[in-house]
């Protein structure tokens, strides 16, 4: 047993015995490996006794889990309809050029905090009210 096989056994069995296990484990398992790839699938669904096409079918529907690792900090930009309202695509092309291809820019849709964006989230920190230079330097210190 490979110490990847290992691992996600070990997941599923931290998970399985919830409601809805498979959405904590796909989390845990990006969150170990920087993706969840077609064997990851493979084994969770084994573990879950789900066929692959179930585990692949919530994995591909959820732009949050990344098919191949990707070591780069990334930077999430609310662009949802509140933001737009508030000037976040103006923001857009200095964000690009800070990131450049050392920090990965994510569009996200909604990060709760409508009434005071553009927002902007780097791991769990949540950046509310960001105008460009403020954006730049969250995405340069990321």
């Amino acid at each position: 047993m490979s110490t990847k096989e290992h691992k996600i056994g070990e997941i599923v069995a931290e998970h399985h015995r919830r409601e809805g296990p498979l959405l904590p484990i796909l989390h845990a398992v990006q969150d170990e490996f920087g993706c969840v790839d077609a064997e990851s699938e493979a084994l969770i669904a084994k573990g879950l006794n789900l066929s692959r096409a179930d585990v692949h079918g919530v994995v591909s529907f959820y732009h949050d889990f990344r098919h191949t690792a990707d070591p780069r900090p990334e930077v999430q930009i609310c662009r949802a309809e509140a933001c737009k309202a508030r000037g976040v695509e103006d923001l857009m092309d200095e964000a690009t050029a800070a990131a450049g291809e050392r920090v990965r820019l994510t569009t996200v849709y909604c990060l709760g905090l409508c009434s005071a964006g553009p927002n902007a989230r780097v791991g769990d920190r949540l950046h509310a009210r960001l105008d460009a230079p403020g954006l730049a330097k969250i995405i340069e210190n990321a």
